[in-house]
């Protein structure tokens, strides 16, 4: 069988096999730019920071900062070893118990899920869905709800064993579009725990299949029409929801990230007829093979020879009321098309909506909108994230950055199109090329925001599709970046909206055991905190940053002493880190959120292997409920 993403190649492995980039064979510069370990904090640790690179006004402040909270720490927990078996682990006095896992009714009418027989195609909308990442919670007049993505399937255990995970026939396929999209539930704790509740009004399943509205200025654009959507204004599906955020006005947001590996063509040698749409295709890494689900031999959607343009109909960021089952999800256009990770959404002080975005790619971009209109609460909410301005990142080397907007002017393609080629734009403005850009969360008790760089093989190596440099720079400042890094950065006048920031890393992380180099990390890592590759992240009510990682967990090597995947919980003032969760060997550990009363800390933990959990015959993604023996406060 060949690879597939439900194999151990990654979806960016994938692109790079059926993609492959041209290689730099003149790049022989070394890395000069590059802080060394001792001079990149100096241990300034107060700023958590390469405060050896910061302006002088800025270093002395957070200096001032790190003498208040140098003597106590803010964590109520101790931090814990790594772990490489098949189990999750967390500090003492605190516990953790499996509240839902794939395959669980979420209606009493629907079979549990029988991984024997790969599931029955007529339950597999009605059950909890595969392999959760993000994920929000809602209060609706007293009822508790959670919104989950589920990013994609393991074939090879959904359909029958003798298949091989390869689709057989049109229900093969819809099986596997009905087990991915999004979970919403309402859940309740008793004395048992936490569950979903069955039979909720307020449960449902968003698939591969259900309707949705295009909004905003690619709406109706000839580039979104196809033979079942002449108005290119209504859609089916959305797909490799990745990670999520949450709304000013109590939305959830999904983002569709690796939409590309559903796609192939059913005549090979096709090329779409406009040179547009085969750049395009190019861009985003669509081919004629896909990823293994075989979507294009049994539903002619996601044929690219029969439907071009169903591609540029995915990968945008998706709006869903959560309080109401019959809402028709919104894509909206405005946000830009690309690989999102998540959508972190702030208030600018004049009430403007500003949201960052990651697009999750090796050699791609960080993203902004700000809306034209202002939010107020009980307010009409229309166009506020269709009606806006696209920006991308550049980050200069002295430590400060500016926002480029994405126009018409700037760029010199059309709005819609610029919007639905996000990253052609980006690239003919001259952003920063940027070691894959995930999760984006914003400070509550300070005006700055965060971002997971997780990792770039190619950085140094060679140029990202669009031909853009990749060379070493400011906030990607290792070659061959296997490690990662998160990026902090301060809008201007404290206002989000702002044109500029200054920047600078929070940490970088490595291993000082092995290395005694930029690759052994920033002073705030240590052989107590050592990981690789943070991902998911996410700031609890105390102003404390939650990390999550989704990297090698081999514990070898390069990677000796990091143990499994894990959570770990970071200061922004002091620049301490912490390991607070362990997930299961081959497992990621993705998605964060709270209950209401915060005393409760929900996780999600993707393709586990083992049999976790526990006692059962096969590895299940599930959503853990993580509370203190005492029942206090936990974030």
């Amino acid at each position: 069988m060949k690879d597939t993403q439900t194999s151990r190649l990654s979806a960016d492995d994938w692109d790079e096999v059926n993609f492959p980039r041209p290689s730099e064979s003149d790049f022989d510069r070394v890395l000069e730019a590059t802080l060394t370990r001792r001079g990149f904090l100096s241990g300034a640790l107060a700023f958590g920071s390469a405060a050896a690179v910061m302006g002088p006004g800025l270093l002395a402040s957070s200096l001032a900062r790190a003498d208040d909270h140098a003597k106590t720490s803010r964590f109520p927990f101790k931090a814990i070893d790594i772990q490489t078996d098949g189990t999750i682990h967390v500090p003492e006095g605190y516990q953790w118990k499996v509240m839902t896992s794939w395959g669980d009714p979420l209606f009493s009418d629907a079979d549990g899920y029988e991984i024997a027989e790969g599931g029955a195609l007529e339950n597999s909308d009605r059950v909890f869905g595969e392999n959760t990442d993000g994920m929000e919670s809602f209060v609706y007049r007293g009822h508790q709800l959670l919104v989950i993505n589920h990013e994609y399937t393991n074939n090879d255990i959904n359909l029958p064993a003798a298949q091989e995970g390869v689709p057989a026939n049109a229900d093969d396929v819809l099986k596997l579009q009905n087990l991915q999209g999004l979970s919403v539930v309402e859940i309740a704790e008793s004395d048992n725990g936490w569950a979903i509740v069955k039979d909720s009004p307020f449960n449902r399943r968003i698939t591969h299949n259900s309707p949705m509205k295009i909004a905003g200025p690619a709406a109706g654009h000839e580039l979104m029409k196809t033979t079942a959507d002449a108005s290119g204004t209504e859609s089916l599906g959305t797909m490799n929801n990745c990670g999520s955020g949450k709304t000013p006005w109590g939305t959830y947001l999904t983002c569709e990230e690796n939409f590309n590996g559903y796609f192939g063509s059913t005549v090979a040698e096709q090329a779409p007829e406009s040179e547009q749409v085969a750049a395009g295709y190019s861009r985003y890494g669509i081919g004629a093979e896909g990823w293994g689900y075989d979507y294009h031999k049994w539903d002619e959607r996601f044929d690219t020879s029969k439907n071009p343009n169903e591609p540029h109909r995915v990968g945008w960021v998706v709006e869903l009321d959560p309080s109401n089952p019959e809402a028709v999800p919104v894509k909206h256009t405005g946000l830009g098309r690309f690989k999102h990770e998540n959508a972190e959404c702030v208030l600018a002080p004049d009430g403007r909506v500003v949201v960052y975005m990651g697009d999750d790619e090796r050699g791609e971009y960080l993203y902004r909108f700000v809306s034209n209109g202002t939010y107020s609460a009980g307010g009409s909410t229309e166009g506020l994230l269709d009606e806006g301005t696209l920006f991308v990142a550049k980050f200069n080397d002295d430590q400060t950055g500016e926002w480029l907007a994405l126009t018409p002017e700037s760029t010199g393609m059309e709005l819609a199109e610029l919007l639905i080629f996000a990253r052609q734009a980006s690239s003919a403005v001259g952003a920063t090329t940027m070691d894959r850009p995930e999760w984006i969360s914003v400070n509550p008790n300070a005006i700055e925001a965060y971002c997971c760089l997780t990792n770039n093989k190619n950085r140094g190596v060679k140029p990202n599709e669009g031909g853009d440099d990749t060379s070493t720079n400011g906030p990607n400042p290792r070659d061959s970046n296997n490690y990662g890094q998160i990026v902090r950065w301060r809008p201007h006048n404290d206002d989000h909206a702002s044109q500029s920031f200054d920047w600078d890393l929070y940490v970088m992380a490595g291993n000082p055991g092995v290395y005694n180099n930029e690759y052994a990390g920033s002073e705030n890592i240590t052989a107590g905190n050592l990981f690789n590759s943070p991902d998911g992240m996410s700031f609890d009510s105390n102003g404390l940053l939650w990390i999550q990682t989704d990297g090698d967990d081999s514990n070898e090597e390069e990677y000796a002493g990091m143990g499994n995947n894990q959570m770990l919980v970071g200061d922004p003032v002091t620049g301490e880190i912490a390991r607070f969760l362990t997930g299961p060997n081959g497992s990621e550990v993705t998605g964060l959120t709270w209950s209401a009363d915060r005393r409760t800390m929900f996780v999600g933990i993707q393709h586990p292997g083992g049999n976790f959990p526990e006692g059962g015959s096969l590895p299940r993604s599930s959503i853990v409920a993580v509370k203190r023996d005492d029942n206090g406060l936990i974030g």
